[in-house]
């Protein structure tokens, strides 16, 4: 009996063979070719006049940062800015700050808040009216700005992106009196698609 059974299993095993022979002589196959990919790129400039339009002589890489003199403890200040995503995808933004320990010696960057709200420019002068600021993106001090950043919304290609970064202050010792600091902020940009 045993016999039979591995008779009968060596026979079902050569059948089973002959068929993927079979099997395998019909196989056919197509081809994709010359697959081509193209990265997108990130690319955001600053609108030098706030009132100006996007064409390429009011675009830049950089501006040159705001000067607040005679800070006191109550003082608030605005910086008002405009970004165009110049990339062919949208892209999410981000801000930070950066620093210098020398060049603020007195520790002014955690006494110093930013706070981003967005901002649109219905009438495009440049200039932001209290019914032309919307949502805030948070308050922190230049040390966490540095740190933790902002998460901006995300802007879609060809399109301007507005904010007003408040400056302020509470409780200036007097110590920090004739204190001075310097620092950048930067807006990053991720291509999104």
């Amino acid at each position: 009996m045993k016999r039979k059974y591995v008779i009968a299993l060596i026979v079902a095993a050569a059948v089973l063979g002959v068929v993927g022979m079979a099997y395998a002589a019909f196989a056919d196959r197509g081809d994709v070719k010359g697959t081509t990919i193209s990265v997108g790129s990130a690319d955001i400039k600053l609108l030098s006049n706030l009132a100006g339009g996007t064409g390429e002589s009011n675009l830049v890489e950089e501006l040159v940062g705001p000067t607040f003199e005679h800070i006191a403890a109550t003082w608030s200040a605005d910086y008002l800015l405009k970004i165009f995503n110049n990339s062919s995808s949208a892209v999410s933004l981000f801000s930070t700050a950066d620093y210098l320990t020398v060049n603020d010696p007195e520790d002014l960057r955690s006494i110093i808040y930013v706070e981003i709200f967005d901002w649109s420019d219905a009438d495009n002068d440049g200039l932001a009216t209290p019914t032309e600021i919307g949502a805030t993106h948070g308050k922190k001090t230049i040390v966490k700005w540095k740190t933790e950043g902002f998460s901006l919304p995300n802007l879609n290609s060809g399109t301007v992106a507005g904010f007003v970064l408040r400056f302020s202050a509470t409780n200036i010792s007097g110590t920090k009196q004739g204190a001075q600091a310097v620092f950048d902020f930067g807006f990053d940009a991720v291509g999104l698609n």
